[in-house]
């Protein structure tokens, strides 16, 4: 759970130093920083995907898991979802900093797939890209929304260490093809964020999500067959 350790950290820190000097950053300085961290984000994202031996099966994944994410609105849901808690604390702004940074941060595919990593595979590169990211919205939010921002530390490391815990526990039952096409398939929705990060294209990577569990039945499914 280093990543995720990190990540809750980088929250605390960033939180402080945005109650302290939050307000006196350029508005453009922190819109350059996030699309510079997509650039990364991105190349995090190419370096995963590349991995896969089955491109035919990661086409289709994506593809089918695109689709039925799309149909059924993953991420208009969460979006839904998140607007109906803001609205529950509206009044209090410790509850409202808390929520808001809350659901940023824990509301998102690296969230998942950045764990998911760390525990199948040791590799925690997702969760310190992403801790840069919640790092900069950290110290914006908290420089507007107050201390309650700092405590979301708290709801991350809960949440994404049970996904390490999961991937863990699970690691030793999945063989390493299907790891690899699990890590080529999240690396594609971690381009998709990425890009989105850097305004070149509006995708939903939350509706991408679908694609993980396409991905590595689909596989076992081959398997069995032959």
């Amino acid at each position: 759970m280093i990543g995720t350790i990190i990540n809750s950290v980088t929250i605390i820190l960033a939180s402080v130093a945005g109650l302290l000097i939050g307000s006196r950053l350029d508005e453009n300085l922190r819109a350059s920083l996030m699309r510079a961290l997509g650039l990364v984000v991105v190349l995090i994202g190419l370096t995963m995907a590349l991995k896969t031996e089955q491109i035919v099966l990661l086409t289709l994944s994506i593809l089918i898991g695109t689709a039925f994410g799309e149909i059924i609105g993953i991420e208009r849901r969460l979006e839904n979802f998140g607007l109906r808690v803001e609205r529950r604390f509206e009044g209090s702004r410790f509850a409202e900093g808390f929520v808001t940074s809350t659901l940023l941060f824990c509301v998102g595919s690296m969230a998942i797939i950045g764990p998911i990593q760390e525990g199948l595979t040791g590799d925690y590169s997702i969760l310190l890209t992403k801790s840069m990211l919640d790092g900069v919205a950290a110290i914006a939010l908290s420089s507007t929304l107050g201390i309650g921002v700092l405590f979301s530390s708290i709801s991350v490391f809960l949440y994404q260490g049970f996904f390490t815990i999961f991937a863990v526990l699970t690691s030793g039952m999945i063989p390493e093809e299907i790891v690899t096409e699990i890590t080529a398939t999240g690396g594609l929705l971690i381009m998709a964020i990425g890009l989105r990060l850097m305004e070149i294209i509006d995708m939903k990577p939350g509706n991408m999500l679908p694609s993980l569990i396409i991905s590595p039945l689909a596989l076992y499914i081959l398997e069995i067959l032959y």
